[in-house]
């Protein structure tokens, strides 16, 4: 299958989710990843829960109850101030160092490229300008424009509407292997970066294609475009 586009799942596989716990550290001494794991868990939850009961709210908002909630959880005396700070620190959170190097490596290819997020606009264009990522994607799609979180079809189907190309076309990249499936019922060519080294899923089905790093994305494609030119001539 010939890829014409790549779209990229945000948190998780552009930006590390768990650099927060690096700051949860400082203030909850031995608390500091359990709380980010935790927080991360809850968030997902609760996209779920909220699409499925039709009571979207910004994602930004979720972020924070669950971190609210996550704290309580875990018993931790969350302050105004850290509430604050931990926030601040989302919205910019560390890229994987491979990543930047990558896409740029990507951009070079000539295949025009997305991030397809559960994140709002704002969250995504800090995230992109805190990284340095600025003018490597031709689109930057947030669920906020159909007010349902992935996996709903609703949300990736703002990829194909984009692009402007069957979706089949589309390399969806995701670290989160639910994700890398949705986007596989959906009806996307998928590839999984598998950084933790995690099984796989019991979905009844898998990603196309899995990885450990971005750089693995990059190896696939250049492999896909060589075997297209093969074919083609």
């Amino acid at each position: 299958m010939t890829l014409r586009a790549i779209a990229f799942d945000a948190y998780g596989t552009l930006f590390d989710v768990y650099s927060v716990g690096a700051l949860a550290e400082q203030r909850f001494p031995g608390k500091g990843a359990e709380l980010a794991a935790q927080w991360r868990d809850t968030q997902i939850a609760y996209t779920r829960i909220r699409t499925l009961s039709d009571r979207y709210v910004p994602f930004w908002q979720v972020t924070e109850e669950a971190l609210a909630f996550s704290a309580r959880k875990l018993g931790l005396d969350l302050t105004d101030e850290d509430r604050r700070r931990l926030m601040s620190q989302y919205a910019c959170l560390s890229a994987f160092p491979e990543n930047l190097g990558a896409l740029k490596e990507l951009k070079k290819l000539g295949l025009p490229l997305a991030i397809l997020s559960n994140g709002t606009p704002e969250m995504l264009d800090i995230a992109v300008k805190s990284a340095g990522m600025n003018g490597l994607f031709d689109h930057i799609l947030s669920v906020e424009a159909v007010k349902k979180y992935k996996t709903a079809p609703e949300a990736y189907r703002l990829g194909p509407d984009a692009f402007k190309l069957p979706t089949r076309e589309i390399l969806f990249v995701s670290s989160n292997c639910w994700d890398a499936i949705g986007a596989t019922w959906f009806g996307y060519t998928t590839f999984w970066i598998n950084r933790g080294g995690q099984p796989l899923e019991e979905l009844g089905t898998q990603p196309a294609v899995q990885g450990r790093l971005l750089t693995d994305v990059v190896s696939h494609v250049k492999n896909s475009l060589q075997n297209s030119t093969k074919e083609s001539t």
